[in-house]
């Protein structure tokens, strides 16, 4: 993974300076969002989330500010921890990417998910069989789940979003600046606040690391699913001739020392043959055929045929 260099350590220790030493992230939490890439914005920008931006790359893209990437991560989870009920949050995920996240983060947390199309009329339309009233909001990008955003804000429903260097901040109450354009930056977002809000309750101790990976967070294609199933198969089936070969290869040299060991010749089952058939006998040397009329029985059949004569 990418280190870290001093300018960078600067900021990041000027945007934590406000956290209590608790909640300070630890190396190996931020080594983990520069590798996932939860830095790394686009090459446009909202005016709004010019505060977020460190900096703009030679090739025109957006470094998010890290530092304050983990403060509003730690606020997030400050919030969902506040809801007495955890089926009154949220999660939603209209991208393909932060499907698997938001059912896993609902999982662990508790809360309830909407993975894939927000049926419109959710929040508003009593009518509707999948009517909700849920406290508190979370989408992974507002553009995207941009009508759940504007339900919410009809029916006065806090939201907490995670945003891009080109993410619209309307209707949004807490942005946590990220990357939610990528699968492994989605994955790890989730993964950091479920985690955070399990230790805010007191579900997971800070002194041990989570026992739940972040690889159940990330999305799972199912092309590549099938290519690496296949990829198993043929190397199992490798294996196993593999293995057959070896066992074949073991029992020639066993079969050999027998031969040379004893006096009597060691005949090979594999190779014996049934003795064929001896050929029937024709000519003068066949015997003769019995009549037919007296090989089942004697007695009226014989006499009848002796009568006819």
């Amino acid at each position: 993974p990418r280190r870290i260099n001093n300018w960078e350590e600067e900021k990041l220790t000027m945007s934590l300076a406000s956290l209590p030493e608790i909640l300070q992230p630890k190396e190996e939490d931020i080594q983990m969002m520069l590798s996932a890439g939860v830095h790394t914005g686009t090459r446009n920008s909202d005016s709004a989330m010019e505060e977020y931006i460190w900096r703009r790359r030679n090739d025109g893209v957006h470094i998010l500010n890290i530092g304050k990437t983990w403060e509003k991560l730690v606020l997030a989870a400050r919030v969902v921890v506040a809801i007495e009920n955890p089926e009154d949050v949220i999660a939603i995920s209209a991208r393909p990417y932060g499907m698997r996240a938001v059912l896993k983060f609902a999982h662990y947390t508790g809360s309830q998910s909407i993975a894939g199309r927000f049926t419109p009329g959710t929040f508003t339309n009593q009518i509707t069989k999948q009517f909700k009233e849920p406290r508190l909001l979370i989408v992974t990008d507002p553009r995207t789940d941009s009508q759940a955003v504007r339900e919410a804000s009809y029916v006065n429903l806090p939201v907490i979003a995670f945003c891009d260097s080109d993410s619209p901040l309307q209707y949004i109450d807490v942005a946590v600046p990220a990357n939610n354009k990528g699968k492994y930056s989605i994955g790890l977002l989730y993964w950091l606040l479920a985690r955070e809000v399990l230790r805010l309750r007191g579900t997971v101790s800070r002194a041990t690391d989570w026992d739940v990976p972040v690889d159940l967070f990330f999305h799972r294609d199912v092309e590549e699913l099938k290519k690496n199933e296949e990829e198993q198969a043929a190397k199992a089936e490798e294996q196993a001739a593999a293995a057959a070969a070896a066992a074949a290869a073991a029992a020639a040299p066993a079969f050999e020392e027998a031969i040379m060991t004893s006096g009597e010749p060691v005949v090979d089952p594999a190779t014996l043959v049934d003795a064929p058939a001896a050929p029937a006998a024709s000519g003068f040397d066949a015997a003769p055929a019995a009549d037919p009329a007296y090989t089942s029985w004697e007695g009226d059949q014989g006499a009848a045929a002796a009568s006819d004569w």
